[in-house]
């Protein structure tokens, strides 16, 4: 009875694992990491073995650890012993075990010999394959050349005559690791969440930021309070920023960001800060056909009205040569501030306090009638 209990555990112990066929996908935990190889628990008391080369990143640290779960493909039996893999390369990748990886849709890594017709010639283990221009990455690149002598993993979407005719596709495997990613986001990002992204390309419109394998657009009017004219000058490609998530599309695959959000809205203390009456000296930021706006701080601008400038030209007539322009520095007294509806309205001031109207000057500065301010002058020149 003692023996056949014992018989019976050690076959229920290597149940379901026993029947595996070459590049058969499992999922299993794992259980023990080695300086050679990943210990995976299957059923029962069996364990199964990865190379502990294909968990290494570029910087040689293993990127999995004891209780993580893992993917990976029955290779074969050796001595008792279950071997798995990620992807085949090598000397794993015989004519029969690509067979398999075929039927089972394993990866291979091959490297890229060299330009044929229409594509490229691979070389996964000691087979040739073909990769047409379109499968390989996820956009056409214009130099071709670049590819030559690398070494990536490939997805076999056709095996004929007996590996003689191989057809790869690289495209397929970065499409497949980008679903992967965007359905571990899904888990992790909301919006709202303030998250660290990398500045991948710039745009007029705006940029696109990565934010761990997916891509974001920050559009350039979400950069800064102030307005961004030129967004080279505000982002570089490379650079590492912080944005909150304005919207999530995952059906569009669309996620729009913005730094600005993250930035204090000077409107909550405009009604504190400028009082009607009050004087600034702002840049001038923008032109229209109804006035001028001026930017008394970043992402706070203030309106002069078309009719207040003409208004200051007949005042001072010597200002009618003069043309505003962007960037000028003027300054300006508060007319009216409307927080709910965003809007100062300013009025041109004059730069010299020192000037007056003649006759405002003779009823203040003369106490006679015949009182003449030029000959005082001369006078004390004299």
């Amino acid at each position: 009875m003692e023996n056949e209990n014992f018989e019976k555990l050690l076959e229920d112990s290597f149940s379901g694992v026993s029947s595996l066929k070459p590049g058969q996908e499992i999922e299993a935990e794992v259980v023990s990491v080695t300086d050679n190889c990943i210990f995976l628990q299957l059923n029962g008391k069996s364990e199964g073995q990865l190379d502990v080369e294909e968990f290494m990143d570029k910087d040689g640290n293993i990127t999995v650890h004891e209780g993580d779960k893992v993917k990976a493909y029955f290779l074969n039996s050796k001595n008792g012993e279950m071997h798995f893999t990620t992807r085949i390369s090598g000397e794993k990748a015989g004519d029969a075990l690509l067979q398999s990886a075929f039927e089972g849709g394993i990866p291979v890594e091959g490297t890229v010999e060299k330009e044929i017709k229409g594509g490229f010639e691979v070389k996964v283990g000691d087979s040739r394959a073909f990769c047409p221009y379109s499968q390989m990455g996820m956009k056409r690149v214009e130099n071709a050349q670049e590819y030559i002598g690398k070494h990536l993993t490939f997805k076999i979407m056709e095996y004929k005559e007996k590996g003689r005719n191989i057809l790869v596709s690289n495209r397929a495997i970065l499409e497949e690791e980008r679903r992967e990613k965007i359905e571990a986001l899904k888990k992790t990002l909301q919006e709202g969440m303030t998250v660290t992204g990398v500045v991948k390309s710039l745009r007029n419109f705006g940029a696109f930021i990565d934010l761990g394998g997916v891509q974001a657009l920050l559009p350039i009017s979400e950069i800064s309070r102030s307005r961004v004219e030129d967004i080279e000058k505000a982002l570089s490609v490379g650079q590492e920023i912080e944005v909150v998530i304005l919207k999530l599309d995952w059906a569009a695959e669309r996620i729009s960001v913005s730094m600005k959000k993250l930035l204090a809205d000077p409107w909550d203390s405009v009604k504190d800060k400028y009082k009607p009456g009050s004087r600034y000296t702002g840049e001038v930021v923008r032109l229209t056909n109804f006035g001028a706006f001026v930017s008394l701080e970043p992402g706070l601008d203030g309106l002069i009205h078309i009719s207040d400038l003409e208004k200051d030209s007949r005042d001072y007539p010597e200002q009618k040569q003069k043309k505003l322009k962007r960037g000028d520095r003027i300054s300006v007294e508060i007319n009216s501030v409307d927080v709910d509806k965003k809007r100062i309205s300013l009025k041109p001031v004059d730069d010299d306090q020192g000037k007056e109207n003649f006759s405002d000057y003779m009823d203040s500065g003369s106490d006679s009638e015949g009182y003449n301010p030029f000959a005082a002058l001369l006078k004390d020149k004299k």
